[in-house]
């Protein structure tokens, strides 16, 4: 057995920046809001040829992946995170009026 001491640091480690899904989104919509545009773009699109119909968030994103190949500015691995996708319905829900029912949503690290 050995009988040596060893000295722990137990300070709190230093975050250079909080890595929460809300702070990369916040990030991510800051510097990139063509992003929301087009989202809400396809959204009033899919409204208007479906005006009672609810929508999938994913639907939309895959859109803007395919038609658009979004360019973006981010810290991420991908451009268009799917970790962003709840962020997104929800913003565009508070902030839109005529989409304020436009998606399904379920408990989400999103709503914190």
């Amino acid at each position: 057995m050995n009988n040596e001491q060893y000295e722990l640091d137990l300070r709190p480690l230093e975050v250079e920046k909080d890595d929460s899904i809300p702070a990369r989104f916040h990030r991510f919509h800051a510097a990139n809001p063509s992003v929301y545009t087009a989202l809400v773009f396809l959204a009033r699109q899919f409204r208007l040829k479906r005006p009672d119909s609810k929508m999938g968030i994913g639907m939309l994103y895959e859109v803007l992946r395919w038609n658009y190949y979004m360019e973006t500015n981010s810290e991420e691995e991908y451009k268009l995170s799917n970790d962003f996708r709840a962020p997104y319905a929800r913003l565009i829900m508070a902030s839109e009026p005529d989409l304020a029912d436009a998606f399904n949503t379920k408990s989400s690290i999103a709503d914190q």
